[in-house]
């Protein structure tokens, strides 16, 4: 009996614990939103959203511009662009609540992938000057300034891609790029890639083919032509053909979207095959996130029980993938995909158009020099 008090008082007194653990981030939870700008400070805009809910809540707002550090890079952006976790972030979900604050976002500033034009360095800062033209991924880089740290996720921008290009490179392609060597690719390989018209998706196509490997594109009927264009070897329409029930099987399988069963991905793996699970699904309309997550996370537990292997990451945005995407871009091995460019007032529309889930390549928005014909489609693309 003397046990069982001292199991039942230590369960009470731990879920009192987790509750008041709970109250307290929940109150603590804050942001700068309501903060002012310090008097003699400069002024830039910038999109904010201080609360969760829908797209509505990006606002373009006055925030301070950014003063570099030693070892920082302050860049004019041109070109933003948007990214899936861009689109489920600012939902108003319990599992974004978790991620990022309870009662509020922590952090305000909105948008990773950024393209301009260096403005000022550090005075530690050695390969970078005012006037180069430079690309990368910064937390908040929808806005007229980022500040970039160095040796961080910043290099030089080719000259053979625009600055919309470019602003939609970094996310995607890291994405693309590390998911495809977490496949452990190599020339020679069968690779299909589930969801191959998004934006890490026609990445991932072709940082496959530059690879010198046999690539097969799963998109819908829309998107068949583009794939092909992105050097697809083999093109199946997912509304006309279930990518799992034919007779191919594969060395990789890059799974962008999520949405085939465990047994079904194995069916077309060679022996030994790895089925790469890119995120939580990078094709924009993510209803249940959660089930994406848990799904990834069964698959790769019951993978470490059979004779093929599902991989999980998270992409790491580091310079040194960084330049070898670069220079795949500049070798014109890898061109970016725009589907439509926006003005930077017209954020929160693209967010919308995202979320729906069948955007092709991905959506920029442009900063500094703002398109006079909103949601404009891109020359390739039309």
């Amino acid at each position: 009996m003397k046990i069982k008090r001292i199991i039942k008082w230590g369960a009470v007194s731990i879920f009192f614990a987790l509750i008041t653990c709970l109250f307290i981030a929940y109150w603590t939870s804050t942001n700068d939103c309501g903060r002012s700008i310090p008097p003699g400070s400069e002024r830039m805009k910038a999109i904010r959203y201080c609360a969760y809910g829908s797209p509505d809540v990006l606002k373009v707002e006055q925030v301070e511009k950014p003063v570099p550090n030693d070892n920082e890079v302050l860049v004019r952006v041109r070109a933003a662009s948007l990214n899936s976790l861009e689109a489920v972030i600012i939902r108003d979900l319990w599992i974004t609540r978790l991620m990022s604050g309870l009662r509020k976002p922590k952090v305000t500033r909105f948008g990773r992938d950024f393209a301009g034009v260096v403005e000022a360095v550090g005075k530690s800062v050695s390969e970078f000057k005012a006037g180069n033209e430079v690309f990368g991924v910064k937390w908040g880089a929808v806005a007229e300034y980022v500040c970039v740290f160095e040796q961080r996720a910043i290099v030089s921008k080719p000259a053979n891609i625009t600055f919309e290009q470019a602003g939609a490179a970094g996310v995607a392609g890291l994405t693309a790029l590390q998911g495809l060597r977490k496949g452990n690719i190599h020339a020679g390989q069968k690779v299909v890639i589930n969801g191959a018209s998004g934006g890490v998706g026609t990445f991932a196509l072709q940082i496959a083919k530059a690879f010198d490997t046999e690539v097969t594109a799963v998109c819908s009927t829309r998107n068949v032509e583009m794939a092909r264009s992105l050097g697809a070897d083999h093109v199946i329409d997912y509304t006309n053909e279930d990518f799992t029930r034919g007779d191919q099987r594969y060395d990789v399988l890059f799974d962008n979207v999520g949405n085939r069963s465990f047994s079904e991905r194995r069916r077309i793996l060679k022996p030994h095959g790895i089925c790469v699970m890119a995120g939580i699904g990078s094709m924009g309309a993510i209803d249940d996130p959660l089930n994406r997550i848990a799904g990834t996370f069964t698959a790769s537990l019951r993978s470490r029980f059979a004779d093929q292997k599902f991989e999980r990451y998270t992409t790491a945005f580091n310079k040194t993938d960084l330049t070898f995407l670069r220079d795949l871009m500049e070798e014109g091995k890898v061109t970016p995909v725009v589907e439509k460019t926006y003005p930077v007032s017209e954020t929160a529309e693209a967010v919308r158009y995202l979320q729906q889930g069948h955007v092709r390549g991905k959506l920029v928005i442009k900063i500094a020099e703002e398109s006079t014909h909103s949601h404009e489609t891109t020359e390739e693309n039309r």
